[in-house]
């Protein structure tokens, strides 16, 4: 079963993103990739499921119902013999876990709960602390995920800032998608917002509306900035490029609403342009002379300290020479 969820997540992948499949083929460790593919696929399906495939909220909520199920089922180490093609992808994922309760399962379960959240919050206002949980799980779900299957067993660094630049991109993510989302019954802007100004969701042009989307442009710049930060101390060179194309694609979409006057679009394709691809490749170049003229410079400034130990006290060996 493991090589068929393989063939048909890479298939759903190609599919659904041709960036994605590249970008994992570059930066994925190699024995992660076709466990990437099903983690990108499985919530693919879902995703459309809901979004496409589902007649009515009774069969979008059931549907929810037996994949949580089944995710809770397999972390039980409890395997069902009637799997669809689709499950089978998720039970070879979660069946290849490599940790105890880290960095996939908390990608899994983060990412199930946002897609669940979305199936029952159709057609409904959605509160401030709604949206910032929707936010943070979402920032949670993206770099655990990256950190698990980029470097995997490298000792991330645990601090305050480390979900910042996952929670930025997914305030820029609304933010580009609140136009079409409006249209589709899913409303990106808190009720409290809307009764204080006496506005609907679909006054988009109105200055109340405007001023909000500025106010959560300026946060997602100041969380993509503060992210950034923690990028730049990792030691493993793939994530933080990684880390810093995530960011790219959401700061290059900021910087468009920021031109149009906080006038949201209904649709933003500003990765497909040449010149956003060139961005890219070059913000990758730059990022690995950058990371390699660091680790040179710690290698000889940690030389030059070892030198001047052993000119000072010439009867100690360093640990290299012992």
């Amino acid at each position: 079963m493991s090589d068929n969820s393989a063939t048909l997540a890479r298939s759903i992948t190609w599919a659904g993103s041709k960036q994605t499949y590249y970008t994992a083929r570059l930066m994925v460790d190699r024995d992660l990739v076709d466990d990437f593919y099903r983690a990108y696929a499985y919530f693919r399906w879902v995703d459309d499921f809901i979004d496409i495939y589902s007649q009515s909220d009774d069969e979008r909520i059931s549907f929810i119902s037996q994949q949580r199920e089944l995710i809770d089922r397999l972390y039980r180490h409890d395997r069902p013999d009637d799997l669809t093609s689709e499950e089978e992808i998720v039970a070879d994922l979660i069946s290849h876990d490599r940790e105890e309760n880290g960095g996939l399962q908390s990608f899994i379960r983060y990412m199930f709960a946002i897609i669940e959240f979305d199936a029952h919050r159709k057609g409904r206002p959605i509160s401030q602390a709604e949206l910032a949980w929707y936010s943070d799980c979402l920032g949670k779900s993206v770099v655990d995920g990256i950190q698990y299957f980029v470097g995997n067993g490298f000792p991330y660094p645990a601090s305050e800032d480390r979900y910042l630049a996952g929670i930025g991109a997914h305030i820029a993510h609304l933010l580009r998608d609140t136009a079409l989302d409006t249209a589709d019954g899913f409303i990106n802007i808190p009720r409290e917002y809307l009764e204080a100004h006496g506005i609907g969701p679909d006054d988009m042009e109105s200055p109340a509306f405007r001023a909000w989307v500025r106010g959560r442009l300026e946060l997602a710049r100041q969380y993509l900035c503060e992210g950034k930060r923690y990028l730049d101390g990792l030691d493993v060179l793939r994530c933080k490029i990684a880390g810093y194309w995530y960011c790219a694609r959401f700061e290059g979409i900021l910087d468009t609403i920021e031109r149009d006057g906080y006038l949201l679009r209904p649709a933003y394709n500003e990765r497909r342009k040449p010149s956003t691809q060139l961005k890219m490749a070059w913000l990758g170049i730059s990022l690995t002379l950058q990371h390699i003229a660091c680790r040179t410079l710690r290698a000889s400034w940690g030389n030059c300290f070892r030198k001047i130990a052993q000119a000072k006290l010439p009867h100690l060996k360093t640990i290299e020479d012992r």
